[in-house]
């Protein structure tokens, strides 16, 4: 059989069982079983049982347990409230005024929890209440809620990072660095583009609060204190070369602890709630990592990503058309697959493709994330609308189009990553060179 028809076919299969509502990690097993049985006679069950075991038996994904469980607990802790409380009094004077505090709040609660979704959910459950009271515009705090939420994707600890760099055997912690400053570029283009915004539309904006006193900023710095020790000791230990990303996840799930306790927000119930919480999300990453791994040894099989891989080198494109193709196919595919399912998917196959063309597999883990980012706020199946229609009893496609300024940033965000490498490639070169 031609490459050509068995990729027609595995496509067929793929798309079908999941149209059909199968579990992601269970439709890869099984197109990785069709494939094994149309282009090898090798046996298909013990591969499978040696592949999955060899893939889920890593040290490093290790941290990505801890990593969810200490998002769980800081969702459930009252770090949402201190983050509104403690950003106020330096956002209220910036033209947006408290809009900026979804953006900021986003960043930080990304940098101590790794879920895009637990980024969204906590933040709005807080901020979106308090700014529709203060007379703020509904559909720019929507946007800028929707678009943010998205940093917990990229802002290290994040758990997408940890996937893609235990599905391609790159260092996460070269990755975690790789993520830090695109997503302080990425969120100084949102608060940017906030600003721009309110400058032009003066009238949907409330007059700015009076400036606050040295004791209300000095009380608001308090109330920050815990997140930002919290995300310098989690980041700053890996940078600084004292724990690898497993023993930092430790140190973040103790640090959440901690926090949550002297709070008073973490009862018997939400400990419960974060611990289940965690393994349930757990499962289905490890679920997912299971069916690519799999798949990846039965494409090497069918010979399709060396194929690929060749056919791409023969064509002479250069890495800005390559770049460019991958874009437009990866903001497809989010129209039906959500962030973690498109990169341990597709990572089998393109990884050889860009490799080829030179590309930086750190760089491309940025690159992936990124446009992956995308995915969060595309309908039919974007996680962060899932959330906010939760929170806002607003339709889909209503928040969809609030959020596509943001969606129009990413895309910009991409652009400036792929002519300016290094903003992802400095941090991580240091960390090597030392």
């Amino acid at each position: 059989m031609d490459i050509a028809t068995l990729s027609i076919i595995l496509l067929v299969v793929l798309f079908g069982l999941l149209l059909l509502g199968l579990w992601v990690g269970f439709a890869l097993l099984a197109v990785g079983m069709v494939a094994m049985e149309l282009a090898t006679g090798a046996p298909t069950g013990s591969i499978m049982a040696t592949k999955i075991w060899g893939a889920l038996n890593v040290w490093d994904l290790t941290a990505l347990p801890m990593f969810i469980w200490m998002g769980e607990i800081l969702f459930r802790s009252r770090l949402s409230s201190d983050l509104f409380t403690g950003l106020s009094p330096f956002t209220r004077r910036l033209p947006g005024g408290l809009l900026h505090v979804n953006i900021l709040g986003c960043a930080l609660f990304a940098a101590v929890s790794g879920s895009s979704a637990a980024t969204t959910a906590t933040v709005g459950k807080m901020s979106l209440p308090e700014l529709k009271s203060r007379g703020y515009d509904m559909r720019m705090a929507i946007g800028t809620l929707a678009g943010s939420g998205t940093f917990g994707f990229l802002i290290p600890p994040s758990i997408i990072l940890i996937v893609y760099g235990a599905a391609t055997e790159q260092s996460i912690a070269r990755l975690f660095l790789a993520g830090l400053l695109p997503g302080l570029m990425l969120a100084v283009m949102f608060a940017g583009y906030v600003m721009l915004w309110s400058l032009l539309h003066r009238d949907r904006v409330p007059a700015p609060d009076p400036r606050p006193t040295l004791r209300q900023r000095l009380r608001a710095l308090k109330l920050l204190l815990p997140t930002v020790l919290l995300i310098v000791a989690v980041i700053g230990s890996i940078y600084a070369g004292l724990a690898s990303p497993t023993e930092a996840a430790v140190v973040g799930v103790a640090g959440a602890l901690a926090i949550s306790g002297l709070s008073g927000g973490l009862d018997r119930d939400s400990a419960v709630g974060a611990l289940r919480g965690a393994a349930i999300t757990t499962c289905m990453i490890a679920f997912i990592l299971a069916g690519a791994s799999f798949l990846t040894v039965a494409m090497g099989f069918t010979g399709i990503p060396r194929t690929l891989a060749a056919w791409i080198g023969e064509q002479g494109y250069s890495q800005f058309a390559l770049l460019s193709a991958l874009l437009v196919f990866f903001i497809v595919l989010g129209f039906f697959l959500d962030g973690i399912s498109i990169v341990v998917l597709t990572t089998s196959v393109i990884l050889p493709m860009v490799t080829a063309a030179g590309i930086d597999p750190i760089w491309f883990g940025i690159f992936l994330v990124l446009v992956v980012e995308m995915s969060q706020i595309t309908p039919p199946v974007g996680f962060n609308l899932f959330v906010l229609q939760s929170i806002t009893g607003r339709g889909i496609f209503e928040i969809a189009l609030m959020a596509l300024p943001f969606f129009l940033i990413l895309v910009l965000a991409t652009a400036i990553l792929s002519v300016f490498p290094e903003i992802a490639l400095w941090l991580p070169g240091t960390m090597i060179s030392r």
